[in-house]
C-alpha cells in the first residue's frame, strides 16, 4: 500500500501534502487484525536511477538462493514428521521448544511488545520471522540481533499504534 492517499509521505524528492490526520485514516483502513496476520510489512522507498545503474557489488541472487535452501533443509529436518515444514506454520507448543530467546532478546523482544503496544499474534510472528532470520544466519538459536530485525519487518504496527 502506498504510504499516504498522495503516496509521498516520507518521500525525499516529492512533498507530501497530507495531514497527519489524513495518513491516520489512511493506514487505519486496514485494521490491527488484519495487519497481525501478515508476517512481514516494510517500508520500500523508491528507487533513484543512480541506485539501479550502480555497479555496486551485493549477496548474489544465486549466493542467497543457496542460503534459503540451506535455511529450508534445516526447517524441513526441524519440523520432520510434522503436519508442517516451514516456521510460519510453527504451533504455539513447537514455538515455545524452537524460539527460546536468551536474556537479551527476552528483553529486548519485551520492550517492542511494552512500547510498540504489539498484539500476541503480533508477538507470534516476530518469533516466528526471528527463527527464519537465525535458520538464514545458520544460527542453532534466535539471539537478539534476529528478534531485532524481526522486529523492524512489523513497519506498520509502529505506525499504527504511535
Amino acid at each position: 500500500m502506498n504510504p499516504c492517499p498522495c503516496g509521498f509521505n516520507g518521500d525525499p524528492r516529492k512533498e507530501c501534502h497530507c495531514t497527519p490526520r489524513q495518513i491516520q485514516n489512511y493506514i487505519s483502513r486496514i485494521s490491527g487484525p488484519l495487519l497481525d496476520r501478515i508476517d512481514i510489512h516494510v517500508e520500500v522507498p523508491n528507487v533513484q536511477y543512480k541506485d539501479l545503474t550502480s555497479n555496486s557489488t551485493c549477496e548474489s541472487s544465486e549466493e542467497i538462493r543457496e542460503r534459503v535452501t540451506k535455511a529450508r533443509k534445516v526447517q524441513l529436518k526441524r519440523f520432520q514428521g510434522l503436519k508442517y515444514s516451514t516456521n510460519s506454520r510453527m504451533s504455539t507448543r513447537t514455538m515455545k521448544k524452537h524460539c527460546l530467546l536468551d536474556s537479551k532478546a527476552e528483553e529486548l523482544l519485551h520492550q517492542a511488545m511494552t512500547e510498540l503496544n504489539i498484539s500476541a499474534r503480533g508477538y507470534n510472528k516476530i518469533l516466528k520471522v526471528g527463527r527464519t532470520i537465525a535458520d538464514l544466519d545458520h544460527s542453532k538459536d534466535v539471539h537478539q540481533e534476529h528478534i531485532s530485525e524481526a522486529i523492524q519487518y512489523r513497519n506498520l504496527d509502529r505506525d499504527l499504534w504511535k
